[in-house]
């Protein structure tokens, strides 16, 4: 059984400076409740992969406003123009990835890979500064894995050992972050006794989720 933790006690684990991969696409599957209490303890310095940064007040683009993003790896900002200003101002360091690189490489980070072979970006901006490997004639980029401290990532339910089922769409990044972090921080819509989730069902198991969040008052 996993102790629940209360989201602000979750929220000051998280040093300034941290590397932290968030799941979510455009806000849907974020964790929303442990955001907020990052941004009220007022955390800087951070360097944020995910696949977006969501729109201004939603998800990560609150991070964005409240200055507590260095640095961020996604696939695209287009949809949040502060993080736009931010770039452009030098206030925040970009690197845009194709998005099934991103996801690639956040995997390899997870299963210990090496790095990814992909011909996305050859003869293109993306391959600037990077190794060119050929495989049977054909050339590909080596992409390196990425890893974080923290996975944050959100389920529709967990069981009391930490076992996570993801709703639909929300499933996105989610499970691949899951694997690629020393610590996995989940929040979950419900907590529910083991055995209630259907173990087809389970897509992270328990044994990667450090921290489950309280269920919401």
């Amino acid at each position: 059984m996993k102790q629940a933790t209360k989201v602000i006690d979750a929220a000051a684990m998280i040093s300034d400076g941290a590397t932290i991969l968030i799941g979510g696409f455009m806000g849907v599957g974020s964790p929303h409740r442990l955001i907020d209490a990052m941004v009220e303890r007022g955390i800087r310095d951070l360097t944020v992969v995910a696949n977006d940064t969501a729109m201004p007040g939603v998800g990560i683009g609150k991070l964005i406003e409240a200055g507590s993003v260095a640095r961020v790896v996604a696939s695209h900002i287009g949809l949040n123009p502060e993080t736009q200003k931010k770039m452009i101002a030098g206030e925040i360091d970009v690197e845009l990835v194709p998005q099934g690189t991103l996801v690639e490489r956040i995997r390899a980070g997870g299963v210990g890979l090496g790095g990814v072979l992909t011909a996305t970006g050859l003869d293109t901006p993306v391959e600037d500064g990077k190794q060119i490997v050929e495989v049977e004639g054909k050339k590909y980029l080596l992409e390196v894995p990425i890893r974080g401290d923290f996975a944050l990532i959100a389920a529709r339910r967990a069981d009391y050992v930490g076992n996570l089922e993801y709703s639909l769409t929300a499933h996105n990044f989610n499970p691949i972050m899951a694997m690629a972090a020393d610590t996995v921080i989940a929040e979950p819509q419900y907590i529910e006794p083991v055995g209630v989730i259907s173990p087809d069902a389970v897509k992270t198991p328990g044994i990667l989720v450090d921290h489950l969040l309280e269920r919401a008052a």
